[in-house]
């Protein structure tokens, strides 16, 4: 295990350990409890989930949050429902994964220089995280930052994960205010002393179902998230 890999181990177990919000640690468990029918006989995960992916990546996918029945019944980001099928697809296509579809934390599929974490840890009720839920959970992303030296590539995924990493940006003084960085699909910044940053509508089934965001267009920000890692591999050479 390289020095990566153990600092993130460590911190995914005090994420996993975490009960800071009691507003999400109730509803969680409540989850995990009821179920919802289609899935009556699993053992839901029902505690903040871990990231997952390569430690050794020079790319970071920041989500928002667990699904209900997604992430917080598998225990994978996701993992579980509509939205991590249509981004492990994108992923596998891209290059960034061994297999189109992650069923399990247990299954077989590896990331190649893929990371994907979330702002928030455990699922919200109505899939809508409070300002002070975000806001204490930043402290296990800014951590992983600071585990994982090699990123030269942001995406992230929706509105709320791109403004949480700005704000870490901001807080550090690297950049002066967020207002020049405005969220839209597939929009590129390059800042100073800092990976690139891109965003991208997220891929919930609600932006899907409407063809807000179409899976071309997911992987059409993936390709070019690789582009980026190619052009500056080619530059270190």
């Amino acid at each position: 295990m390289n020095s990566n890999s153990g600092a993130l181990a460590v911190l995914q177990q005090e994420v996993i350990a975490c009960q800071l919000c009691p507003r999400l640690v109730a509803y969680r468990t409540e989850i995990g409890r009821v179920k919802r029918r289609a899935y009556r006989e699993w053992d839901y995960w029902a505690k903040p989930v871990p990231s997952f992916g390569d430690p050794n990546t020079r790319m970071l996918i920041l989500g928002l949050a667990p699904g209900a029945h997604g992430s917080n019944r598998t225990g994978r980001p996701f993992t579980g429902d509509g939205s991590g099928a249509t981004l492990y697809r994108v992923l596998y296509q891209a290059g960034f994964a061994s297999q189109p579809e992650s069923r399990s934390r247990d299954d077989e599929l590896r990331l190649t220089d893929a990371y994907i974490t979330a702002a928030v840890r455990c699922a919200p009720p109505g899939n809508k995280p409070a300002t002070e839920e975000i806001r204490t959970c930043r402290r296990y992303l800014e951590r992983e930052l600071e585990s994982l030296p090699k990123i030269q590539v942001v995406v992230a995924l929706g509105k709320i994960a791109f403004d949480v990493y700005l704000s870490i940006l901001r807080d550090r003084g690297i950049i002066k205010s967020r207002a020049p960085y405005v969220f839209g699909h597939n929009r590129v910044y390059r800042i100073a002393g800092t990976p690139v940053l891109v965003s991208s509508y997220h891929p919930s089934q609600q932006n899907t179902s409407t063809g807000k965001l179409t899976e071309k267009m997911l992987l059409d920000v993936f390709r070019g998230a690789r582009k980026i890692l190619n052009s500056a591999r080619a530059a270190s050479a």
